[in-house]
Protein backbone atom coordinates (compact mmCIF):
# COMPACT_ATOMS: atom_id res chain seq x y z
CA UNK A 1 0.00 0.00 0.00
CA UNK A 2 1.31 3.60 -0.81
CA UNK A 3 2.50 5.76 2.51
CA UNK A 4 -1.00 7.74 3.07
CA UNK A 5 -0.21 11.96 2.74
CA UNK A 6 -3.35 13.41 4.87
CA UNK A 7 -2.58 16.34 3.07
CA UNK A 8 -3.41 15.28 -0.23
CA UNK A 9 -6.50 15.89 -1.30
CA UNK A 10 -8.82 12.98 -2.06
CA UNK A 11 -6.87 9.86 -0.24
CA UNK A 12 -9.53 6.85 -1.73
CA UNK A 13 -12.68 6.02 -2.30
CA UNK A 14 -14.98 3.64 -0.98
CA UNK A 15 -18.21 1.92 -2.98
CA UNK A 16 -21.16 1.81 -1.07
CA UNK A 17 -21.98 -1.80 -2.37
CA UNK A 18 -24.80 -2.16 0.30
CA UNK A 19 -26.99 0.46 -0.78
CA UNK A 20 -26.88 -1.07 -4.52
CA UNK A 21 -30.03 -2.57 -5.50
CA UNK A 22 -29.03 -4.69 -8.21
CA UNK A 23 -25.37 -5.09 -10.02
CA UNK A 24 -26.91 -6.02 -13.24
CA UNK A 25 -28.03 -2.52 -14.61
CA UNK A 26 -25.27 -0.31 -15.97
CA UNK A 27 -23.02 1.26 -14.47
CA UNK A 28 -23.32 -1.19 -11.55
CA UNK A 29 -22.64 -4.59 -14.05
CA UNK A 30 -19.11 -3.65 -15.20
CA UNK A 31 -16.73 -5.90 -13.03
CA UNK A 32 -14.60 -3.70 -12.33
CA UNK A 33 -17.20 -1.85 -10.07
CA UNK A 34 -18.34 -5.14 -9.05
CA UNK A 35 -15.12 -5.75 -7.35
CA UNK A 36 -14.71 -2.08 -6.11
CA UNK A 37 -14.38 -1.84 -2.43
CA UNK A 38 -11.78 0.87 -1.58
CA UNK A 39 -9.30 2.13 -4.02
CA UNK A 40 -6.42 3.81 -2.60
CA UNK A 41 -4.76 7.36 -4.52
CA UNK A 42 -1.43 8.13 -5.14
CA UNK A 43 -1.08 11.64 -2.88
CA UNK A 44 0.36 13.30 -6.44
CA UNK A 45 -0.19 11.28 -9.66
CA UNK A 46 -2.69 8.26 -9.91
CA UNK A 47 -3.16 6.55 -13.42
CA UNK A 48 -6.56 4.27 -14.48
CA UNK A 49 -5.63 2.29 -17.47
CA UNK A 50 -6.93 -0.66 -19.35
CA UNK A 51 -9.32 -1.81 -22.76
CA UNK A 52 -11.87 0.40 -24.06
CA UNK A 53 -15.35 -0.24 -22.14
CA UNK A 54 -13.57 -1.42 -18.94
CA UNK A 55 -15.19 1.35 -17.00
CA UNK A 56 -12.36 4.29 -16.63
CA UNK A 57 -14.45 7.01 -17.42
CA UNK A 58 -17.29 6.01 -15.66
CA UNK A 59 -15.54 5.69 -12.37
CA UNK A 60 -13.50 8.62 -13.46
CA UNK A 61 -16.63 10.69 -13.72
CA UNK A 62 -18.29 9.84 -10.24
CA UNK A 63 -15.00 10.77 -8.52
CA UNK A 64 -15.13 14.00 -10.36
CA UNK A 65 -19.08 14.48 -9.97
CA UNK A 66 -19.06 12.90 -6.16
CA UNK A 67 -16.43 15.74 -5.47
CA UNK A 68 -18.53 18.54 -6.78
CA UNK A 69 -17.38 19.01 -10.68
CA UNK A 70 -20.08 19.63 -13.43
CA UNK A 71 -20.21 16.11 -15.25
CA UNK A 72 -19.59 17.37 -18.68
CA UNK A 73 -16.34 19.01 -16.94
CA UNK A 74 -14.67 22.27 -15.94
CA UNK A 75 -14.47 23.88 -12.14
CA UNK A 76 -16.25 23.40 -9.84
CA UNK A 77 -18.14 26.68 -10.75
CA UNK A 78 -19.58 25.51 -13.77
CA UNK A 79 -22.95 24.13 -13.85
CA UNK A 80 -24.05 23.80 -17.43
CA UNK A 81 -25.31 20.88 -19.16
CA UNK A 82 -25.78 19.76 -22.39
CA UNK A 83 -26.72 15.97 -22.02
CA UNK A 84 -27.41 14.77 -18.70
CA UNK A 85 -26.09 11.37 -19.85
CA UNK A 86 -23.49 10.60 -16.44
CA UNK A 87 -24.36 8.13 -14.40
CA UNK A 88 -25.61 7.48 -10.64
CA UNK A 89 -22.41 6.25 -9.67
CA UNK A 90 -21.32 9.28 -7.87
CA UNK A 91 -23.95 8.56 -5.68
CA UNK A 92 -22.75 5.15 -3.75
CA UNK A 93 -18.93 6.34 -3.76
CA UNK A 94 -17.53 7.63 -0.38
CA UNK A 95 -14.77 10.11 -0.83
CA UNK A 96 -12.17 10.05 2.14
CA UNK A 97 -10.41 13.51 1.97
CA UNK A 98 -7.08 14.72 3.17
CA UNK A 99 -7.00 17.56 5.50
CA UNK A 100 -5.94 20.29 2.91
CA UNK A 101 -8.33 21.22 0.43
CA UNK A 102 -7.33 22.24 -2.93
CA UNK A 103 -6.91 25.55 -3.92
CA UNK A 104 -7.93 25.14 -7.85
CA UNK A 105 -9.50 21.99 -9.78
CA UNK A 106 -10.58 21.16 -13.33
CA UNK A 107 -12.30 18.07 -14.35
CA UNK A 108 -10.92 17.64 -17.99
CA UNK A 109 -12.91 15.11 -20.35
CA UNK A 110 -12.12 14.99 -23.86
CA UNK A 111 -15.17 14.46 -24.98
CA UNK A 112 -17.02 16.68 -23.86
CA UNK A 113 -13.84 19.63 -23.88
CA UNK A 114 -16.03 21.17 -27.15
CA UNK A 115 -18.71 22.15 -24.47
CA UNK A 116 -16.23 23.23 -21.67
CA UNK A 117 -15.14 25.76 -24.14
CA UNK A 118 -18.42 27.18 -24.89
CA UNK A 119 -18.98 27.70 -22.02
CA UNK A 120 -15.70 29.63 -20.94
CA UNK A 121 -16.75 31.98 -23.81
CA UNK A 122 -20.22 32.84 -22.73
CA UNK A 123 -18.53 33.34 -18.91
CA UNK A 124 -16.07 35.68 -20.70
CA UNK A 125 -18.79 37.87 -22.21
CA UNK A 126 -20.01 38.38 -18.79
CA UNK A 127 -16.88 38.63 -16.99
CA UNK A 128 -13.89 40.01 -19.28
CA UNK A 129 -11.01 38.86 -18.63
CA UNK A 130 -11.73 35.24 -17.91
CA UNK A 131 -9.77 34.02 -20.54
CA UNK A 132 -6.88 35.44 -19.63
CA UNK A 133 -6.75 32.36 -17.13
CA UNK A 134 -6.73 30.06 -20.59
CA UNK A 135 -4.15 32.04 -22.46
CA UNK A 136 -5.86 34.90 -23.34
CA UNK A 137 -7.49 33.24 -26.46
CA UNK A 138 -10.91 31.39 -27.16
CA UNK A 139 -10.30 27.97 -26.61
CA UNK A 140 -12.62 27.71 -29.78
CA UNK A 141 -10.15 29.51 -32.02
CA UNK A 142 -7.41 27.46 -31.44
CA UNK A 143 -6.88 23.64 -32.61
CA UNK A 144 -8.10 20.65 -30.44
CA UNK A 145 -4.22 19.84 -29.23
CA UNK A 146 -3.23 23.31 -28.79
CA UNK A 147 -6.55 24.20 -26.44
CA UNK A 148 -5.81 21.44 -24.35
CA UNK A 149 -2.05 22.22 -24.30
CA UNK A 150 -2.99 26.01 -23.39
CA UNK A 151 -5.18 24.44 -20.67
CA UNK A 152 -2.38 22.97 -18.98
CA UNK A 153 -0.48 25.15 -19.21
CA UNK A 154 -2.27 28.51 -18.52
CA UNK A 155 -5.28 27.40 -16.34
CA UNK A 156 -3.62 24.59 -14.26
CA UNK A 157 -1.89 25.53 -11.26
CA UNK A 158 -0.50 24.83 -7.82
CA UNK A 159 -2.22 23.77 -4.79
CA UNK A 160 -4.77 22.29 -7.22
CA UNK A 161 -6.57 18.82 -7.66
CA UNK A 162 -6.69 17.53 -11.68
CA UNK A 163 -8.98 14.33 -12.97
CA UNK A 164 -7.95 14.17 -16.24
CA UNK A 165 -10.03 11.88 -18.89
CA UNK A 166 -7.73 10.41 -21.68
CA UNK A 167 -5.94 14.22 -22.00
CA UNK A 168 -3.91 12.45 -25.08
CA UNK A 169 -6.94 12.26 -27.72
CA UNK A 170 -5.49 15.49 -28.78
CA UNK A 171 -1.92 16.03 -28.02
CA UNK A 172 0.87 14.73 -30.57
CA UNK A 173 3.93 12.23 -29.15
CA UNK A 174 5.60 15.42 -28.35
CA UNK A 175 3.34 17.51 -26.98
CA UNK A 176 2.63 14.67 -24.39
CA UNK A 177 6.22 14.51 -23.15
CA UNK A 178 5.47 18.25 -22.80
CA UNK A 179 2.55 17.40 -20.40
CA UNK A 180 4.81 15.44 -18.66
CA UNK A 181 7.29 18.50 -17.61
CA UNK A 182 3.97 20.35 -17.34
CA UNK A 183 2.71 17.81 -14.77
CA UNK A 184 5.67 17.56 -12.61
CA UNK A 185 6.47 21.09 -12.66
CA UNK A 186 2.47 21.14 -10.58
CA UNK A 187 3.40 18.34 -8.66
CA UNK A 188 5.84 20.24 -7.03
CA UNK A 189 3.57 23.14 -6.47
CA UNK A 190 1.63 20.82 -4.43
CA UNK A 191 -1.01 19.47 -7.04
CA UNK A 192 -2.90 15.94 -7.03
CA UNK A 193 -3.36 14.23 -10.72
CA UNK A 194 -5.97 11.41 -11.02
CA UNK A 195 -5.54 10.40 -14.71
CA UNK A 196 -7.46 7.42 -17.14
CA UNK A 197 -5.49 7.37 -20.11
CA UNK A 198 -4.13 4.78 -23.10
CA UNK A 199 -0.97 6.91 -23.61
CA UNK A 200 1.88 4.95 -22.44
CA UNK A 201 3.79 8.02 -23.18
CA UNK A 202 1.92 10.10 -20.08
CA UNK A 203 1.76 6.50 -17.99
CA UNK A 204 5.32 7.36 -17.68
CA UNK A 205 5.50 9.64 -14.93
CA UNK A 206 7.29 7.67 -12.52
CA UNK A 207 6.23 9.20 -8.81
CA UNK A 208 2.58 7.47 -9.27
CA UNK A 209 0.89 4.10 -9.28
CA UNK A 210 -0.79 2.86 -11.99
CA UNK A 211 -4.01 0.91 -11.64
CA UNK A 212 -4.99 -1.62 -14.91
CA UNK A 213 -8.86 -2.29 -15.20
CA UNK A 214 -8.77 -5.75 -16.19
CA UNK A 215 -11.71 -8.18 -14.03
CA UNK A 216 -11.25 -5.29 -11.24
CA UNK A 217 -8.28 -3.08 -10.08
CA UNK A 218 -4.81 -4.29 -10.28
CA UNK A 219 -2.16 -2.35 -9.31
CA UNK A 220 0.96 -2.76 -11.90
CA UNK A 221 4.48 -1.37 -12.55
CA UNK A 222 4.83 0.65 -15.73
CA UNK A 223 6.43 -2.23 -17.85
CA UNK A 224 4.11 -4.30 -16.74
CA UNK A 225 1.07 -2.41 -18.03
CA UNK A 226 -0.38 -3.56 -20.91
CA UNK A 227 -0.49 -0.55 -23.07
CA UNK A 228 3.07 -0.53 -22.47
CA UNK A 229 3.63 -3.81 -23.54
CA UNK A 230 1.49 -3.81 -26.92
CA UNK A 231 3.39 -0.59 -28.18
CA UNK A 232 6.60 -2.01 -26.98
CA UNK A 233 6.15 -5.26 -29.07
CA UNK A 234 4.75 -3.01 -31.89
CA UNK A 235 7.18 -0.73 -32.51
CA UNK A 236 9.86 -3.76 -31.98
CA UNK A 237 8.98 -5.91 -34.63
CA UNK A 238 6.35 -3.70 -36.86
CA UNK A 239 7.29 -5.33 -39.77
CA UNK A 240 6.30 -8.39 -38.03
CA UNK A 241 3.53 -6.88 -36.60
CA UNK A 242 1.78 -5.74 -39.26
CA UNK A 243 2.09 -8.79 -41.84
CA UNK A 244 -0.12 -10.78 -39.11
CA UNK A 245 -2.49 -7.77 -38.14
CA UNK A 246 -2.97 -7.80 -42.69
CA UNK A 247 -2.25 -10.89 -43.89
Amino acid sequence: MEKVNINQYIRSIELNSNKISSFVEYPFCLPAIRSLSILDFHPKVTFIVGENGTGKSTILEAVAVAYGFNPEGGTRNFNFSSNDTHSKLYEYLKLIKGAKIPKDGFFLRAESFYNVATNIDELERECPGLLNYYGGKSLHNQSHGESFFSLFMNRFRGEGLYILDEPEAALSPSRQMSMISRMHQLVQRGCQFIIATHSPIIMAYPDSVIYEIKHGFNKVKYEEAEHYQIMKAFLNNTEKMLNVLIE
